[in-house]
């Protein structure tokens, strides 16, 4: 059975200096992840700069982090876009790529009814192949999956999932609370996790982690074995990096703080640019404050 449960880290995804996929930093970020003891992979999300990718290029890095994974983790890949056909077509190819779920976010730009949702979900969880996890990010979808159509997802065959990015604590509370048992709640924001922890939320799909898993992993750990004062203060000490791998879109910062580290270069690719020196000495503090560097 599936588990989804703990930290899944949503992958950046390297690029050399000729702006091509690096599939060597790609695997040795893969293997970081698991030595530092990871529960889930997450390749092509919105971290891993998807919308810019050719259909080759998707498929190169499915197929590498699947690879690189070895059967040691399950392996999510983003498959959402704004059309159902296109979303089941390429939830299928994850699915032969060897992933083991798709994420699946809400429709961009069209801004669906609820009951659109509801039937752009279902479809997708019933005839594209693998089990789905609904991916809620209202600040760049420009839609809020209400926590009702949540819960009607949850009772649907195959979706088996929800990354819950509105930030809304309350809206984790009300899902988690109305769902079954086998349907995991997921922070999609690291600042909000050990809040959405305390309301239900089973795990966290991860910015942070690229560049801090074993902090991210002792968190949830802490969480897990009730240890909640040294949740809340490792929480406290995180905040700082959790804060800056936001101050530019995503994964600017996190790109950044990774060629600190030497996993990969900071290469972004248009319509993003690199980071400012304003954010890459911001970023060199904070991974200087939690002994990274």
């Amino acid at each position: 059975m599936l588990d989804l449960t703990g930290v899944t880290t949503a992958l950046i995804t390297p690029f050399n200096g000729d702006n091509k996929v690096d599939t060597r930093a790609l695997a040795g970020l893969v293997e970081a992840q698991l030595a530092a003891g990871v529960h889930g992979l997450l390749a092509c999300g919105t971290t891993g700069e998807t919308p810019t990718l050719t259909d080759d290029e998707y498929a190169l890095v499915v197929r590498t982090v699947v690879e690189a994974a070895g059967g040691r983790a399950p392996v999510l890949a983003g498959t959402g876009t704004n059309c159902t056909r296109t979303t089941i077509e390429r939830t299928r190819k994850a699915g032969e790529l060897g992933a083991d779920a798709a994420l699946v976010v809400a429709p961009y730009y069209n801004k669906p009814q609820q009951r659109g949702m509801v039937r752009h979900f279902s479809d997708v969880a019933r005839e594209g192949g693998l089990p789905v996890v609904v991916y809620n990010v209202p600040s760049r979808t420009g839609i809020n999956i209400e926590p009702r159509t949540s819960i009607t997802l949850a009772a649907v065959d195959g979706i088996v999932a929800v990354k819950e990015a509105s930030g809304s604590v309350e809206a984790v509370k009300t899902i988690a609370e109305a769902v079954a048992t086998d349907f995991t709640v997921l922070s999609g924001d690291d600042a909000k996790s050990l809040e959405f922890y305390k309301v239900g939320a089973r795990g966290v799909i991860s910015v942070a982690s690229n560049v801090a898993p074993g902090l991210v992993v002792k968190l949830w750990d802490l969480w897990k074995a009730g240890e909640l004062d040294g949740a809340a203060a490792l929480d406290r000490s995180l905040a700082p990096l959790f804060e800056a791998l936001f101050v530019e879109p995503n994964p600017v910062p996190c790109k950044a703080a990774a060629m600190m580290l030497g996993i990969c270069k900071d290469t972004v690719r248009l319509p993003l640019v690199q980071a400012s020196s304003e954010t890459r000495d911001l970023m060199a503090g904070v991974l200087e404050k939690l002994h990274l560097v």
